[in-house]
């Protein structure tokens, strides 16, 4: 599949300065005349402050920034035997991107390891994550890797930073999974993996680890803290007209539903209460949906933004365990949901040393040279294989049958020709990939 790489034009302001001039010496007014009124000097503009956000939230760093520090990612295992998880709910940005025979894995990032806690199960590394985060030199931090990582890893001479021990890790043989199972109860060794702040801060230490790293951007393009509102309203698209060929741009998102393969969906219900997105996951054993929970903190996972990326996923030829190839370089569709509200966007990577970036799109669907404004908060980001474009569903969540213990998408009749208007209750990515 082809698409076009867009080059993004830079913008240049122009600047002006204004001179006051210096009052003269007073002197008399002749005789029958007005002397003029004194006029006060304009007050000065107001320097404003300097711009120091949270490198991954866009939030305004606090007195417990860890400034010039690295950032630092660990492989979560997400197969079902392993959850619940530990430490995902601490992270400042998660990934999920298929891995193998369907399989997702987590990829949580962190401002400050010494956040983090206990986290795990930990698994191996692979290449479409270390993509992710290679420009920005994170720690990444994982229990072995797959081939196709290593020769990355060799390739961008990533050392010290490229853990394959998950930090010092160690085995949790008493953690017991939503199963009720055990190691030695029907556990897999590989599900026990844990790691935590004190290890990888001896990993830090014992290994010599540069971790000074000072970042003059931000992840994504993130709405400006010091604006007055510092709020991108999605709803505020539909009312002005805004759509492409295909139907508005912005629509209900309250409820979205992400299909990775046929047994690891995620789901998300929107609280506008808290403004956030809660997260749940598809239990394919016995049909279910599950409160995604972070079991060290006992608490669901949520997000105040959700990016959802299409593109296309490929086996890597002649290896048996289907590992998967993503396929960054071309960029393609993509979705951003933000306050129940879902928008079509567009997005863009290249090489691996380029930093992934988001775009508005044009009006006939095409990718624009504007960077778009993701609102401040952590962020849920996805990866997902063209393949289950179609799959992807939102609406209201009305639309859904949130009771029933079965998916949600066998329960919803879908009307293609209104969706493709803009006008159905779930929508189908399909529509908008060339």
């Amino acid at each position: 599949m082809k698409r076009k790489v867009f080059s993004i034009l830079a913008a240049l302001a122009a600047c002006s300065m204004l001179v006051a001039c210096a009052p003269g010496e007073e002197s008399q007014a002749p005789s029958g005349s007005t002397a003029p009124a004194a006029t006060e000097e304009p007050a000065p503009t107001p320097t404003p402050e300097p711009y120091e956000a949270n490198v991954l939230t866009g939030e305004p760093k606090d007195a417990d920034y860890p400034e010039g520090q690295r950032i630092t990612a660990v492989m979560v295992n997400n197969i079902t035997a392993a959850r619940p998880q530990r430490g995902l709910s601490k992270a400042d940005m998660l990934f999920e991107i298929k891995v193998e025979g369907g399989i997702t894995r987590f990829m949580p990032l962190y401002v400050d390891y010494n956040d983090i806690g206990e986290i795990g199960p930990v698994r191996s590394g692979r290449d479409q994550f270390f993509q992710l985060i290679l420009p920005w030199q994170a720690l990444y931090i994982h229990e072995g890797e797959s081939v196709f990582m290593t020769q990355y890893a060799k390739t961008y001479e990533y050392g010290n930073l490229n853990n394959t021990n998950g930090a010092n890790g160690y085995r949790d043989y008493q953690r017991v999974n939503w199963q009720g199972l055990s190691y030695g109860n029907g556990l897999a060794l590989e599900h026990t993996m844990y790691t935590s702040t004190d290890n990888i801060a001896e990993y830090i230490q014992d290994a010599g680890v540069d971790m000074d790293r000072t970042y003059n951007s931000t992840f994504f393009n993130f709405v400006d803290y010091r604006s007055e509102n510092p709020v991108r309203d999605l709803s505020a698209s539909p009312d002005s007209g805004y759509s492409d060929k295909y139907g508005p741009v912005v629509q209900d998102g309250e409820y979205v539903a992400i299909t990775h393969s046929a047994s690891y969906r995620t789901r998300f219900l929107y609280d506008a209460a808290t403004t956030t997105y809660n997260m749940q996951q598809y239990y394919s054993n016995d049909g279910s949906w599950r409160d995604t929970i972070d079991e060290e903190y006992d608490q669901q996972l949520n997000f105040t933004n959700l990016i959802i990326l299409y593109t296309d996923f490929e086996a890597y030829p002649g290896d048996s365990h289907d590992i998967q190839d993503v396929n960054f370089g071309d960029g393609g569709i993509g979705y951003y949901c933000y306050g129940g509200k879902i928008e079509k966007i567009y997005w863009q990577k290249g090489t691996p040393l380029e930093a992934l970036r988001l775009y508005y799109l044009t009006e006939d669907g095409q990718c624009s040279d504007q960077l778009l404004p993701v609102n401040i908060g952590k962020s849920y980001v996805t990866v997902v294989d063209i393949d289950e474009a179609g799959n992807l569903q939102w609406g209201t969540l009305a639309d859904f049958d949130l009771e029933a213990n079965a998916d949600a998408t066998t329960e919803t009749v879908v009307d293609e020709g209104a969706v493709e208007a803009g006008e159905g209750v779930t929508g189908d990515v399909g529509d908008y990939v060339d």
